[in-house]
């Protein structure tokens, strides 16, 4: 019997305090892209995708009391709005965790319970300089280099994880598994970092400054730091300590998808607290880049921050994913500006993919009634785009499984941009006039090259792909050469991507 694999992909979990923005539905739309693909490959994967949001921790807590509500009031308020995105975005995911939800809560207080029971957890007084805005404690070197704000002196007993007792053990680790830490920029910054001393955890707050978190079993005088509440939302979900069967089947997770900003605690905090655990540690942590306007990061306190919902509301849902996945070289940052996005529009879905549907559409309506024609002998040139499109769905899903979205899409792109030329040269309205079987088979070749980059694009464009596939009658087809149904009548449809004319 063959073994089902399985792949295991999470966004980082967002803080319910933030606006959701591009940066955000990026991460979200990326995760769901690659479920997409890996759930395409039928009887070979099983999917798993999860994503969710952090709600402990002071920023919340001090938001709540301006608010007047509770924290709990306050997460129950806001969340929905990350919901409500996800679903305008077109976002399949399989489970989202909010870690102020019980079954989040009893995983926290296990493993704690069960880090401080094998003695990696000690107390001990610790002074120092303490980001508000982080909710963190900062080396004197993070301290005065300003990038921190609402930085203050703190003094308290606090309780700490023996983080130090594994540096040598993850140097070693990173060092021979290069798929670890990806891209490969983001690697060596962890080593650079791991060269360093590295100090123990502060995993505690005392409740008399932070009561909004999870409650230390060994000490009810404090809250779990919100960051080793929040990495364990990842084995929360796949059933650890809960559902064994489960958790034998998805552990341990194949990518954590993450921002740069947040390197440094999924790929140090994170595996030590799993050494601990005497657990796997996750396949792949790959840190993308950040979306930046001009030079600068998208920031509330720059202003220049992009709502997604206007993109949506304007342009559809479709053209967004698109832009997003095609644009970023994942691992690198990337440019967004409101003329780059149209420019892609234009030349890529309205000049290629749209045009490549009007183009053969309008040519079978008018010389063949709008049914799909039934193809005769291949020629050299018609097998020029049947050997590409046979080619391409492993070109494609070896491209997605080395995190190469971008090359993938284009992939795809390249083979519609192949057929227009294709269709010019043969010309089958002209051809038409003197031979109508060779007309035909031109017009059907193309049709099945439009049918199968439709297929490949669903994980990308899900509504805009689908509907392709409608107007073919071949909803149900899948991404190999040869399934387009001839003698069927092709649906009418308006354009598939109007032009976006700048004035």
């Amino acid at each position: 019997m063959k073994v089902q694999r399985k792949f295991y992909i999470t966004t980082p979990i967002y803080y319910v305090n933030d606006q959701p923005h591009i940066g955000h539905a990026y991460t979200t739309i990326l995760a769901d892209v690659l479920a997409r693909f890996h759930r395409a490959r039928i009887g070979e994967e099983k999917v798993f995708f999860l994503t969710g949001l952090d709600e402990h921790g002071q920023k919340v807590q001090q938001a709540a009391e301006k608010r007047g509500l509770s924290p709990q009031q306050h997460c129950d308020d806001l969340f929905p709005r990350f919901k409500d995105l996800w679903k305008k975005l077109g976002i399949q995911y399989n489970d989202f965790i909010r870690t102020t939800e019980t079954r989040h809560i009893k995983v926290v207080q296990h493993v704690l319970q069960k880090v401080y029971e094998a003695q990696d957890i000690y107390a001990a007084e610790y002074e120092g300089w303490y980001s508000v805005a982080e909710e963190r404690f900062l080396t004197e070197k993070e301290k005065e280099s300003g990038q921190f704000r609402d930085v203050k002196q703190l003094k308290e007993r606090n309780w700490f994880f023996k983080m130090s007792k594994y540096q040598a053990r993850l140097i070693e680790y990173i060092e021979t598994h290069p798929e670890f830490i990806q891209p490969d920029h983001r690697r060596n910054e962890v080593l650079g970092f791991l060269r360093q001393p590295l100090g123990d955890l502060c995993i505690s707050r005392p409740k008399s400054r932070l009561s909004w978190g999870i409650e230390l079993p060994f000490d009810r005088d404090y809250v779990t730091y919100v960051w080793f509440d929040a990495l364990l939302n990842y084995i929360t979900v796949a059933g650890y300590n809960s559902n064994e069967k489960n958790f034998d089947k998805w552990w341990p997770a194949d990518v954590h998808l993450i921002g740069k900003d947040i390197l440094i605690t999924h790929a140090v905090y994170w595996p030590t607290m799993l050494f601990s655990l005497g657990l796997p540690l996750p396949k792949t942590i790959f840190a993308h880049g950040w979306w930046l306007t001009g030079a600068a990061k998208m920031s509330k306190s720059l202003g220049n921050v992009v709502n997604p919902l206007d993109l949506i509301e304007q342009y559809g849902v479709d053209a967004l994913r698109y832009y997003l996945m095609r644009e970023m070289v994942l691992g690198q940052d990337a440019n967004f500006t409101l003329e780059g996005f149209i420019k892609r529009y234009n030349s890529d879905l309205a000049n290629d993919f749209g045009n490549l549907l009007n183009r053969v559409s309008g040519l079978i309506s008018k010389n063949f009634g709008g049914i799909i024609p039934v193809r005769d002998e291949l020629i050299q040139e018609d097998l020029e785009i049947k050997n590409v499109g046979e080619n391409l769905n492993s070109n494609v899903h070896r491209l997605i499984g080395e995190l190469r979205v971008n090359e993938a899409i284009e992939e795809v792109m390249s083979f519609i941009r192949m057929v227009n030329t294709y269709l010019e040269k043969q010309a089958p309205w002209k051809v038409a006039k003197v031979d109508l079987k060779r007309a035909e088979t031109i017009l059907y070749v193309s049709t099945e090259a439009l049918r199968l980059s439709a297929v490949l694009l669903i994980p990308v464009m899900p509504e805009k792909s689908k509907t392709v596939l409608k107007i073919l009658s071949a909803l149900e087809s899948k991404a190999n050469w040869g399934e387009l149904k001839p003698s069927t009548q092709l649906q009418s449809h308006p354009a598939l991507f109007p032009r976006i004319e700048i004035i």
